[in-house]
């Protein structure tokens, strides 16, 4: 059900960014196109320009990074995997102007004025979108265009949906592993759930020790059970990557999760460093129920609440539960527990 959602989503980003390319290209290729050029011809030697360096740059950035070599090359020091994408980026470009200008130039290739000032401009175009995909990841690239935008510089009433995810028996796996190893396991396990959110279609708003934070908001998240199938999708991610859990750290995560909405107050906050913050009872009562997780044994709960308004996916069970009491809450808070069907290993 949710396997194409992110396919669909990675490749909307690299059509719209690639059009985008595209169109400045050509500005660009017509902009110091030779004076006795045509410019329609100069125009169509920037897209095309566009088309073998933009394009595998963005099919690198944005499809790339989940290859299983990519991943191993990010856990280098910061230093080696820079100068592998400087190596990448610069192989592309120069590569990519080459074949053009041998491809479409007038009289073949040579190391002009025009070639001298495509190369700085394309050299630029990377640097800028190497620099706009790195803060991405940073801040997460719907946080990032909510900041630009100024979507919460004034605070706003949001209904929204949370999903807590927090991995079992993390202080005996960082007292076996030790601090170092153990955080490469964290960031392992972070990536995976990542994935998940991907794919669901979920923001993900934070990540407090060794607990993740994620939400949809109201509408999106109803529409179709993407946010009820979200920790199974993320459980699969894991069981896909469990051979190499096992080499490296000896064991395979586990986590609980819990999931919950309500009304929430979004808004920017912070001086020197800035972030988007989620204030509420909705959290504090999400909270709740991952600490209910433990002591009723059940790996995914959910608020009555919550589940009333979705869909729930066919390869779900959901079993009632007694109510929860919660403290600030009049009333006690109906939940049940998340489950696959018998025979059902993903969703």
């Amino acid at each position: 059900m949710i396997s194409g959602s992110r396919n669909r989503r990675d490749w909307r980003v690299i059509l719209w960014l690639s059009l985008a390319s595209a169109l400045i290209s050509a500005y660009f290729g017509y902009a110091v196109g030779e004076g006795n050029v045509p410019g329609w011809r100069s125009a169509l030697s920037g897209v095309f320009n566009s088309l073998v360096i933009a394009t595998p740059i963005l099919l690198f950035e944005v499809k790339g990074q989940r290859l299983g070599f990519v991943r191993r090359l990010r856990r280098l020091p910061l230093l080696w995997y820079f100068l592998f994408r400087v190596a990448f980026y610069s192989v592309i470009i120069v590569g990519g102007l080459i074949a053009s200008r041998a491809t479409i130039g007038k009289n073949g290739f040579s190391f002009d004025a025009t070639f001298r000032d495509s190369l700085v401009f394309a050299i630029s175009m990377a640097a800028v979108a190497n620099i706009a995909f790195q803060i991405g990841l940073l801040l997460g690239f719907r946080t990032l265009s909510n900041l630009v935008t100024g979507r919460y510089a004034k605070p706003k009433a949001e209904q929204r949906v949370f999903l807590l995810i927090d991995m079992k028996n993390s202080t005996g796996l960082a007292e076996r592993l030790g601090p170092i190893r153990f955080h490469e396991l964290l960031n392992d396990f972070f990536r995976d759930v990542a994935d998940a959110a991907l794919e669901c279609g979920a923001e993900i708003h934070k990540y407090v020790g060794d607990e993740a934070i994620l939400t949809w908001s109201r509408d999106k998240a109803v529409s179709d059970g993407s946010c009820l199938a979200c920790p199974f999708v993320a459980r699969r991610h894991i069981a896909d990557n469990a051979e190499d859990y096992r080499r490296r750290f000896g064991a395979l995560p586990e986590f609980r999760a819990a999931l919950h909405s309500g009304e929430i107050v979004a808004g920017e906050i912070g001086d020197v460093r800035r972030e988007i913050a989620y204030v509420g009872d909705t959290l504090n009562v999400a909270a709740r129920l991952l600490e209910a997780s433990k002591t009723l044994q059940r790996d995914v709960l959910i608020s009555a609440e919550l589940l009333t308004s979705v869909r729930l996916p066919a390869q779900l069970i959901a079993e009632p539960l007694p109510t929860l009491s919660i403290r600030g809450r009049a009333a006690p808070l109906a939940i049940a527990a998340l489950t696959l069907r018998v025979g059902q290993d993903q969703v």
